[in-house]
């Protein structure tokens, strides 16, 4: 499966950007898509995740409450709400998927996008 994230830019704190994920195909009941990101300097850490199948989330906790994930399975497409952005969300945010919701969640699947700037300006 190829993954296309779309949507980085700058921002102001406080603002708000929507990550897209254009999968190639994906079969709705087995695969699970989640968005990592990656600092400078820093290790990738997961974001979160949504089953494309009973629409199960994971969320890290830093973003607990200010970031929304959802699906759309028509369109084969996953979202990134990001609302309260913070300078310390400036990341390349990538999109990951595989057919094990905790395979993603973990970082050990097989599909994996180019990546999105996401800049947050303070």
């Amino acid at each position: 499966v190829q993954l296309v994230e779309s949507g980085g830019g700058l921002v102001q704190a406080g603002g708000s950007l929507r990550l897209s994920c254009a999968a190639s195909a994906f079969t709705p009941d087995e695969y699970a898509i989640g968005w990592f990101r990656q600092a400078p300097g820093k290790e990738r850490e997961a974001v979160s995740t949504i089953s494309t199948y009973d629409g199960t989330t994971y969320y890290a906790d830093s973003v607990k409450g200010r970031f929304t994930i959802s699906s759309d399975n028509a369109k084969n497409t996953v979202y990134l709400q990001m609302d309260n952005l913070k300078p310390e969300d400036t990341a390349v945010y990538y999109c990951h998927g595989d057919q094990s919701f905790p395979v993603v969640v973990a970082g050990w699947g097989a599909d994996w996008g180019k990546g999105t700037l996401v800049t947050v300006s303070s």
